[in-house]
């Protein structure tokens, strides 16, 4: 509005309306001030969302998920059937057990020569002890010399024969031990644990219904703190850095927008076109970059909500929400 508008506004207001006319100039005023405030950036509310799925294959025998719910990660919330694997390893350990039975009880089975080879010891000792005195012979001390060496060998070498035969039965368990461990882990992994802290979003599944490795079950997704993605020019991009706290502001249906504090925690390093979904300052065809705000949620805020960016260098009168 011109001075001249301004004047003949004033001339047609009665001599004692003067007072409204001016405020009626005001308000105009501000109100044209008011529509250059344009936001910075806007985008709409994200969160890192991870779908949980089966990692065996069977029945679900209970799902203790709720759309809605809390979960707290590393939490078992369902089961899967594993009646077939635990029978299975228990089947596998039967022939491992057979198998270990044809193990050789070494001790036991080299007792005896043992023994024998003691009693030659002893039955040496004598003879030397007697040729000495020249009560035994030479060949009588020789054959109590042969019978010890005897002796010897036998157990050295029954003691081989029954170490390679106890060494080839623990090789033929090696693959039952492995088969075990295979199907101790499909027996973990029949169990539904949620791996991460948060609300669930969607529920895929429901319990009696079939499942199989990598069926989505549910997702969930860590509300505590929503990011705000928006896209920014190359010329807004030299204000600001990662770190930086800047105003953010979304409408919830208040007569005035909520306001928050966040903090910029991913710039792009490279530009990309704009969505069709976001507008911004510039032309549409015009190079952006992308950047997520990381802002606390009270409860209030919720993914694919609409929020702005107040430009960093303003000055912030105003209070913000924690």
């Amino acid at each position: 509005m011109n001075p001249i508008q301004s004047i003949r506004i004033h001339q047609k207001l009665p001599s004692g309306g003067w007072i409204a006319g001016v405020l009626f100039i005001v308000l105009l005023l501000t109100s044209c001030k008011s529509d250059t405030n344009e936001a910075f950036a806007s985008g709409y509310f994200e969160a890192v969302e991870t779908i949980v799925s089966a990692r065996g294959n069977g029945t679900i025998q209970y799902l203790n998920v709720e759309e809605g719910m809390d979960l707290q990660a590393d939490t078992k919330v369902g089961q899967i059937d594993s009646t077939q694997i635990y029978l299975t390893i228990r089947q596998i350990q039967a022939q491992k057990g057979a198998v270990l039975s044809r193990k050789p009880d070494i001790s036991s089975q080299t007792a005896i020569l043992k023994e024998q080879l003691a009693h030659a010891n002893r039955e040496l000792i004598r003879v030397e002890n007697l040729n000495a005195g020249g009560a035994a012979t030479q060949k009588q001390l020789d054959d109590a010399r042969s019978a010890v060496a005897v002796l010897n060998r036998q157990l050295s070498a029954q003691q081989t024969t029954l170490d390679k035969t106890s060494a080839s039965v623990g090789k033929e368990t090696n693959p039952l031990e492995v088969q075990i461990s295979l199907l101790q882990d499909q027996l973990e992994k029949c169990r539904i644990i949620n791996p991460v802290t948060g609300t669930v979003l969607v529920k895929y599944a429901e319990p009696t219904e079939m499942t199989a490795i990598g069926r989505p079950l549910y997702k969930i997704a860590d509300l505590s703190t929503l990011q705000l993605r928006a896209y920014i020019t190359g010329k807004q991009l030299g204000s600001l850095k990662l770190g930086q706290k800047v105003k953010v502001t979304t409408d919830l249906g208040k007569e005035k927008p909520a306001e928050y504090e966040g903090t910029v925690n991913w710039i792009s390093n490279k530009a990309e076109f704009t969505p069709k979904t976001i507008q911004t300052h510039e032309e549409r065809s015009n190079e952006v970059f992308a950047i997520k705000v990381a802002v606390k949620n009270d409860g209030f805020l919720k993914i694919g909500m609409y929020g702005e960016i107040a430009p960093p260098n303003l000055p912030n009168t105003e209070a913000i929400k924690e």
